[in-house]
């Protein structure tokens, strides 16, 4: 019941009260100290519930169903117990996210937000998952934990930046992942992050030049061009950077980071698809590129 209509209803019911028995004492009238604890606490139910609304917190999409989680699939993959496949959308695992990932949800009840919930090739549905009755999603914890990465897939600015921002309070802190040194590669060094092709990867450093050729944008962070490392932009992915009005240009001689997985035969490669892949790093804190 909406906490106003059981305030309404509390009033209604002392009111029908006293018409019926004019002859009540004080004590049992709507102004007892009982009735008015009982009313006090109504009301600060209402003003709690509505404090939660004014600041709800981010990534709540429509619900997209519950269930129970029966089975951990894999590092972001779980299926619940009514034989559907969920994919956690907004991360990409680490060493040891699975395990952190079955601590966290194995045989639990949750809650799927997503603002579709169309299944994947694979007949996974996507979603963020919320254990129930929690206002923090898996991913969320995770993240903070520093037993998974941001794959920067998720579009919704809000649910986006927290996030984010989970993340880096794990990063900050050196938590799970972010404890290894080596967590984020140095894009100065590009034999480092070799060896990491194929994988999802942070990479962090300056970029020196930045040259199209054809429909492609390159980010040059080494002199030789062929050997060092480079983030690639196609054509299709600029009006994302314009709309949150960045020029391509303007990342010449600025630190960045930026994630996405390793792919290339001579020097590694990093494409770009989407604006939440690339954070501009400031003298202390970074400022993230995104809309």
């Amino acid at each position: 019941m909406d906490c106003f209509a059981a305030l309404a209803m509390t009033e209604c019911e002392e009111a029908s009260s006293r018409s019926a028995t004019p002859g009540l004492k004080l004590e049992n009238s709507a102004t007892s100290p009982g009735n008015v604890t009982r009313l006090l606490h109504i009301i600060v139910a209402c003003l709690l519930a509505a404090n939660r609304a004014a600041f709800a917190a981010p990534c709540q999409f429509e619900s997209q169903g519950e269930g129970r989680v029966a089975a951990i699939v894999d590092a972001r993959g779980v299926r619940l117990d009514d034989g559907r496949e969920i994919r956690l959308t907004g991360i990409e695992p680490t060493a040891t996210t699975k395990q952190a990932l079955t601590s966290l949800l194995a045989g639990r009840d949750v809650v799927l937000r997503s603002a579709d919930d169309t299944p994947d090739r694979y007949g996974r549905q996507g979603a963020l998952v919320f254990i129930r009755d929690s206002e923090a999603s898996a991913q969320a914890t995770l993240l903070a934990q520093g037993d998974a990465l941001v794959s920067a897939e998720i579009t919704d600015k809000d649910c986006a930046a927290a996030l984010m921002a989970a993340e880096a309070e794990a990063r900050r802190q050196k938590k799970g992942n972010w404890a290894d040194p080596s967590a984020i590669k140095n894009a100065e060094s590009p034999d480092d992050i070799l060896p990491g092709i194929g994988r999802f990867l942070v990479v962090e450093g300056k970029v020196l030049s930045v040259r199209q050729a054809g429909a492609m944008t390159y980010l040059n962070f080494g002199r030789n061009w062929t050997r060092g490392f480079a983030v690639t932009i196609s054509k299709r992915a600029l009006p994302a950077f314009e709309n949150a009005g960045v020029t391509l240009k303007s990342l010449e001689n600025k630190r960045i980071r930026v994630r996405g997985w390793v792919e290339g035969t001579v020097g590694p490669r990093i494409e770009v698809r989407l604006l939440g892949q690339v954070e501009l790093l400031g003298a202390n804190e970074p400022t993230g590129v995104r809309p």
